[in-house]
């Protein structure tokens, strides 16, 4: 069964995302798996993995207006743990932690960069 296999965040400061993002996914149990050439691949459990990337065509990195990367998180009250670290490393918030109607528990941030990311807590989809 086909599944997504990485996503990529561009990023104009790799020093700045590659420490952001080693702090980040090692709250999550995660790690950095490998160098690419143009970024570094995280492994965030056993989804698909994230690259934090340099632009291939040399233009600056923006972030999607739209766009949004959502971590699953195994535990409710990780929500509001993993948003308090996230800001602890500099980021904005796009949403405080709390339920969303009767989809669970989400919170809401921007990476150094502007990406906006999610993390959330929800029984809906689970098997």
């Amino acid at each position: 069964m086909p599944a997504i296999g990485y996503i990529c965040l561009g990023t104009n400061d790799f020093e700045r995302a590659c420490a952001f993002y080693d702090a980040l996914t090692a709250e999550l149990g995660g790690k950095r798996l490998f160098p690419t050439p143009h970024g570094q691949m995280y492994r965030l459990g056993s989804g698909a993995m994230l690259m934090v990337t340099r632009p291939y065509d040399g233009a600056p990195a923006v972030a999607s207006n739209g766009g949004m990367l959502a971590i699953s998180l195994d535990a409710k009250e990780d929500v509001a743990r993993l948003h308090a670290k996230a800001l602890s490393l500099g980021c904005v918030s796009e949403g405080e932690p709390g339920a969303r109607g009767a989809f669970g528990d989400f919170a809401y941030f921007r990476d150094p960069d502007g990406n906006k990311l999610a993390v959330y807590w929800s029984e809906r989809g689970k098997k």
